[in-house]
């Protein structure tokens, strides 16, 4: 307490429950102000992401799909999350596999920037599959798969 004192700094218990406590001089004050600007950088450095939705139908053409994907890997690349729906109307819900091609056309044409985070799913009238933009982690684990499918695809003599 003495050289806290003399030092004009504070004396912290780092560990209270040690035997004996371990302390630290330190000028507290200048600790927390330090703690506060780094936990107030890193909320800056932090990306929302939000989700935007897709609507297709299941008699959906070819150039509407093009527009579609187009506004959807817009999305994708500004980081965004992707929800593609397909709503049924009539008896459209009683050939739910057209909307499923639809469903997997699409995800095949945004395969590059994307990846499939929730497969096609039926819910009630609608059909939903979320898409998130692919990060390096999963480039990373694609091109680790991809070496180990080409030595298997290669016939041994």
């Amino acid at each position: 307490m003495q050289l806290a004192e003399d030092q004009r700094l504070d004396l912290v218990q780092i560990v209270p429950n040690a035997k004996p406590p371990v302390c630290k001089l330190m000028d507290y004050d200048k600790h927390r102000f330090e703690q506060s600007k780094r936990e107030k950088e890193m909320r800056k450095n932090q990306k929302t992401v939000s989700l935007k939705e897709v609507q297709l139908s299941a008699t959906i053409e070819e150039n509407d799909v093009l527009v579609k994907a187009r506004n959807a890997i817009k999305f994708l690349n500004a980081g965004d999350k992707v929800k593609v729906t397909i709503r049924f109307r009539g008896r459209q819900i009683t050939h739910s596999e057209i909307g499923l091609k639809v469903m997997n056309d699409f995800a095949e044409r945004t395969k590059d920037i994307a990846v499939v985070e929730r497969r096609p799913l039926l819910e009630g009238r609608h059909m939903i599959m979320i898409l998130a933009p692919k990060t390096e982690k999963n480039t990373k684990v694609e091109r680790g798969a991809k070496p180990q499918q080409n030595e298997a695809a290669t016939p041994q003599p």
